[in-house]
């Protein structure tokens, strides 16, 4: 009884094979009809689903072959009718992107070494054939995932696929058409994408990829910094981790860009800084200063320094120096005029009595230090008349005037 039993249920496991087998095989045939395609779907489904079929290379080869046909039917269409509803961009990106994914899955299974240890592989060829000859498509597909705001992950995948498709290997001699500059460009596109869509980590990824890839634009390099600052406000415990990538970041910014762009240098002393190593942050800058010795920002940024390790006599020479150059920007005489009030309230805390000396320090501070002070904050308010910051600090000055030399 017990033989018969095995033997049933041995007919019945080979029964389950064959039937999804059959469900590929008739898969297969249905791929390329555009009327069928749903069916072809179902069928390539359940094989996929199925511990028979499911570690088999040709079931997602043939799964990846219906998403490939399908794409190329509908380009087809939308030759002939661009309005012609089965070749809507997105639906196409879907078809396109699902396609590759299972050729990605199908390769490693195509290359498994058989019963006598040799590895022959059936669909490899025509799967990276076809992965290649779509190449600019999924560029194409980006763009229209982003247009229809499907940012993330639809968007940064298909750029992302687009960018890593050359050093893949999958194209072989064709990775040489491709534009170098493409590729950059395709990497930045994933990460406007990724932070578009709130993913963070993985726009800093794509940024750093079209920064290595030659992406002629300071602005990746500043993107790229923005995704680590984000990172370290949204989690505190990856600080140190931005901040090293924000230095390496600034640091090629630097290198790539120099002075012109300040928000590297900036970055790159501020994190320097934030590491508590203000003696290399200053050696670094009177390095650079001794070069450029007509730089506002860089004599802001040696105040700031200052400022950090308490040296306020320093600081403020250098913010005097930083504000009485042509070249000054705003956030520059922003932090001089708030580091000279500072300064001078502090000087006048410290002093008491009446005593001659003492009304001449009081004068020598209201004119050297609140009304300079003013000077340079209405200066930079000139340049940014909306400035809430700003306008706090000369009220504050203002205030201080009115109150403390009221005769």
């Amino acid at each position: 009884m017990n033989r018969f039993l095995t033997l049933a249920l041995c007919v019945a496991a080979i029964g389950t094979a064959s039937a999804q087998k059959a469900n590929v095989d008739q898969a297969a045939k249905l791929s390329g009809k555009t009327d069928q395609l749903n069916q072809a779907r179902s069928l390539i489904k359940q094989a996929m689903e199925n511990p028979e079929t499911q570690n088999d290379a040709r079931t997602y080869y043939i799964a990846g072959k219906i998403e490939f046909d399908a794409y190329d039917n509908a380009t087809k269409a939308k030759m002939i009718n661009p309005n012609d509803a089965s070749a809507q961009g997105t639906a196409m990106a879907d078809e396109l992107l699902q396609g590759y994914k299972y050729f990605l899955k199908a390769l490693p299974l195509d290359s498994l070494p058989d019963e006598k240890g040799k590895v022959k592989p059936k669909f490899s060829k025509d799967m990276i054939g076809k992965i290649g000859g779509h190449a600019n498509d999924f560029f194409t597909a980006g763009a229209d995932y982003f247009n229809n705001k499907d940012y993330y992950p639809q968007a940064y995948e298909a750029f992302m696929i687009y960018g890593d498709l050359p050093e893949s290997g999958m194209l072989g001699k064709m990775a040489e058409l491709i534009d170098p500059s493409q590729i950059a460009t395709s990497y930045f596109n994933a990460g406007l994408s990724a932070y578009s869509g709130n993913a963070v980590d993985e726009s800093a990824k794509a940024f750093r990829k079209a920064r290595l890839a030659g992406y002629d634009d300071p602005n990746c390099y500043i993107y790229e910094i923005a995704c680590w600052q984000s990172i370290a406000q949204k989690d505190e415990s990856r600080m140190k981790e931005a901040q090293s990538k924000i230095l390496d970041v600034a640091k090629a910014g630097n290198e790539k860009y120099g002075l012109a762009q300040p928000i590297f240098i900036n970055n790159m002393i501020n994190s320097i800084v934030t590491d508590g190593k203000i003696d290399e942050a200053l050696a670094e800058l009177n390095k650079i200063i001794e070069a450029n010795p007509d730089n506002a920002n860089l004599y802001g940024l040696r105040g700031y320094v200052y400022d950090r390790a308490e040296k306020d006599t320093e600081s403020e020479a250098d913010y005097r120096k930083a504000a009485s150059l042509p070249d000054v920007d705003f956030e520059t005489l922003k932090n001089a005029s708030k580091k000279i009030f500072r300064v001078g309230t502090s000087k006048w805390n410290n002093l008491e009595g009446v005593s001659p000396e003492t009304t001449a320090a009081r004068q020598d501070i209201k004119t050297n230090y609140f009304e300079t002070a003013k000077q340079i904050a209405e200066k930079a308010q000139a340049m940014q008349p909306d400035d809430s910051d700003i306008q706090n600090v000369l009220e504050s000055i203002n205030y201080a005037l009115e109150t403390y030399f009221n005769n």
